[in-house]
């Protein structure tokens, strides 16, 4: 079924491949009814953070600005495409065009089942030419303690993107929003399609890379810069505690997750796959913890620390990550190298070549450090 792959081109580059033609062709993609906006689109288009009608703006997103708008049925989040993202990659390049064709199929498929996706937030209006998107106000803020109920809901609304063929790659604080009821997500830039049924995500030929599942790309972009803080803060037990709330979260998740995709006729290496993580988190949470968290941070920073640099986008959040992954090093190498933590590039270095290899990325992340 997986044969002749090396001859087919990557899920990667046909998205890349399709937004770069549409956008050069000079298309237009719209969904929603300008009527539901707060103000004309065009005027939209033109808003500044001094504007009148701007009641507070967000300067802080790499592929846009939103903006707070007042109108007669409540606020509304105007999101405005920046000229230039500053992701200085094609994922980045493209993030905008990507967005909006998540959200209008999305929408499409909520007009047959309106709460098929909880906590992802539903678009008004947007078009490609004006670079908007327009959605109703999420009056929210950032996760910074991950609670049972908040893992609950991502992991929730992650399982179900997932039973329909979305896979979101970016679980970023910037990203996630919490109104005190719900978690939201609203940022769908880097959230690609692919088929559950026969693949694991949308990276590569979709059976091929197998590291990125939902509850990596949680703790990835996301959990655990939260716990390096709570590192930082002398509290281990407490970022240990969370570690294990969250996987027992996830093995109840990709329990439901598999048993959907079984019922659907899912292909055996995917339910596989699915049971094999499920399997090492339960043996995990009967033993040793500690040295799952090892594992999992080790894989967490050094993924996200490679984003960065390939976006060029580094912050002192990571520099934290390099100094993680350099004291883990140190302190831990012979029990990473032991369970198997080091992958890619990592996997045939000596102990002293990885440490210069990490010295060398964090150098790196210094000059690619970056100001909203």
């Amino acid at each position: 079924m997986r044969a002749h792959r090396t001859m087919s081109v990557s899920l990667d580059l046909q998205r890349q491949t399709a937004h770069q033609r549409f956008l050069a062709e000079g298309h237009d993609l719209v969904f929603g009814d300008a009527a539901d906006c707060p103000l004309p689109p065009v005027r939209l288009a033109q808003l500044t953070p001094t504007s009148p009608e701007v009641l507070r703006s967000c300067e802080e997103g790499l592929t846009a600005r939103v903006y707070c708008v007042e109108g007669a049925r409540g606020r509304y989040a105007v999101k405005q495409a920046r000229e230039s993202c500053l992701v200085q990659n094609p994922d980045g390049q493209t993030s905008f065009i990507n967005e909006l064709c998540r959200h209008r199929e999305i929408r499409e498929q909520r007009r047959l089942e309106p709460d098929r996706f909880p906590g992802v937030v539903a678009p008004l209006y947007g078009s490609l030419r004006e670079g908007l998107i327009v959605s109703p106000w999420i009056d929210g803020e950032r996760v910074d303690d991950w609670t049972e109920r908040r893992l609950l809901q991502v992991f929730e609304t992650g399982r179900a993107l997932l039973e329909h063929g979305f896979f979101e790659w970016d679980y970023s604080p910037g990203n996630v929003l919490d109104d005190g009821q719900q978690v939201w997500l609203f940022d769908f830039g880097y959230q690609y399609r692919f088929d559950p049924l026969t693949q694991f995500n949308s990276a590569g030929h979709g059976d091929d890379q197998p590291m990125f599942h939902l509850a990596e790309r949680l703790e990835t972009r996301n959990l655990f810069a939260w716990l390096l803080k709570l590192e930082g803060a002398g509290q281990m037990p407490l970022a240990l505690a969370r570690f294990r709330l969250t996987k027992e979260i996830a093995v109840e998740t990709y329990q439901h997750l598999r048993a959907t995709l079984a019922a659907r006729g899912a292909k055996p290496h995917v339910l596989d796959w699915l049971s094999g993580i499920v399997a090492e988190w339960q043996q995990a949470l009967r033993g040793d913890l500690g040295v799952l968290y090892l594992r999992e941070g080790w894989r967490s920073h050094v993924l996200d620390l490679d984003d960065d640099l390939r976006g060029r986008t580094c912050t002192p959040s990571t520099l934290a990550r390099c100094d993680w992954l350099l004291a883990a090093l140190q302190a831990e190498g012979e029990t990473l190298q032991r369970v198997g933590a080091f992958f890619g590039e990592d996997r045939d270095l000596t102990r002293a070549q990885r440490r210069q290899r990490y010295e060398a990325l964090r150098r790196e992340a210094e000059r690619y450090q970056i100001s909203p």
